[in-house]
């Protein structure tokens, strides 16, 4: 047999407690909450550890030992989200369907593009630094595992995760550039 349980159910089966908000109410406050961190662990506990250290017993001896050992945590973490949803507040009412336009374009053309475009933007970098030309290369230089040029130079574009791999999918006789894609910017790393 199978038994399905939803969270929501979980929640009130432990705790005889239910919890309403308005549609849309935990997705904003949840927004508010990652750019606030207001429960990270330094603010509220680490609460894996927190709730193996506190053991067994119910909700509401739970509740009292947590907040007996945290007693200004819920208030600390409530005045950082609450403080964040008066800033998106104030931000929401200057969002307009141009602004909405625009970031859509941005999204889907832009990013998309830069997505899967940035290795001419490691090469070109790399190529103003040195004072030299770059380009891409040809169909038929790709299949000899080169990305491009810099200068006269051929070079091969990879994650710096292809350093780890034992048995790498192909030989490639050029200098290799290594990138980390990171959520804000590409870092990367080059010897030749």
């Amino acid at each position: 047999m199978k038994l399905q349980i939803p969270n929501k159910e979980v929640q009130e089966l432990l705790t005889d407690r239910t919890f309403d908000y308005p549609k849309y109410a935990t997705q904003i406050m949840n927004l508010a909450n990652q750019n606030a961190q207001g429960t990270r662990p330094n603010v509220v506990g680490q609460m894996s550890e927190l709730i193996q250290e506190f053991g067994s017993g119910s909700m509401s001896e739970w509740a009292a030992w947590y907040k007996a050992g945290h007693p200004d945590a819920i208030e600390i973490a409530t005045d950082r989200v609450y403080r964040m949803i008066e800033m998106l507040k104030e931000s929401i009412h200057t969002i307009d369907r141009t602004m909405v336009q625009r970031w859509v374009e941005e999204l889907v053309v832009v990013k998309t593009y830069c997505g899967l475009k940035f290795q001419e933007a490691i090469l070109r970098k790399i190529a103003e630094e040195r004072h030299v030309e770059y380009r891409l290369a040809s169909p038929e230089e790709e299949t000899q595992g080169i990305d491009g040029f810099i200068g006269e130079q051929a070079v091969s574009i990879k994650p710096v995760t292809y350093r780890q791999m034992n048995e790498l999918p192909e030989h490639i006789d050029v200098p290799i550039i290594y990138y980390d894609k990171k959520k804000s910017e590409i870092v990367v790393e080059y010897n030749f």
